[in-house]
Parts: C-alpha cells; structure tokens; sequence
C-alpha cells in the first residue's frame, strides 16, 4: 500500500498524482494499491482539485487531520510504503521529480515479497 497524504493547496501533490496514478493502474493486478488521504479541512476544495488532475485510485478525506496526526504527517505530501504485513517500510516527505523513481523501485520490491 502506499499511503498519500496530501492537500489542495500543495503545488508539488499536483505534479506527483499523474505519477502515481500511473504507477497504481500498472501494479493494481498484483495487490497494489494507493490510498490517498486529503487533508484539507473542506472536502469541496480537493474534489476540485480532483476535477482539475483526476486520478483513478481510492480517495479519502482526513478533514480533522486525525489520521495525518497517527501517522506525524509534517511535509506535503507525505508518503509511506506499507508491506503485506502492515509494517511502514518507507517514508518520503514532500515530492521532488525524480521521486516516482523511487517509488516504483520500492513497489516492485514489495511486491516481490
């Protein structure tokens, strides 16, 4: 699983959804999958965000940003790879080009297990 945690307002969510959108729709046949968590406090601004650099995997609303505290979410965006087991196997703070390499490697890895 890689878990998303991201906001409207964060230019860098904008360029790494594509990316991951991507990713997802590649490796979904093989149990991978994204969550990605908004943060906003209203849910109209990232529906419009959404409209704007739509993306096919799930969706979901921390509105009151408690999840995002659970996971001490500090940089947007936020990514965590989590293995089979539920263990969180890596983090990413904040997204530069280049990230999705990483990303990728580490899914395959995963996935391998």
């Amino acid at each position: 699983v890689m878990l998303n945690f991201w906001a409207s307002w964060c230019g860098p969510c904008r360029q790494e959804m594509p990316l991951m959108d991507d990713i997802y729709e590649k490796y979904q046949k093989f149990g991978f999958t994204i969550l990605a968590v908004n943060v906003d406090e209203d849910s109209a601004d990232a529906d419009r965000f959404l409209d704007a650099v739509p993306v096919t995997f799930p969706i979901l609303y921390d509105n009151e940003s408690r999840i995002s505290e659970l996971y001490g979410v500090d940089a947007m965006p936020t990514t965590i790879m989590i293995d089979r087991e539920g263990n969180a196997r890596f983090l990413h703070r904040g997204y530069k080009p280049g990230y999705e390499d990483d990303y990728l490697k580490q899914v395959k890895k995963l996935i391998r297990e």
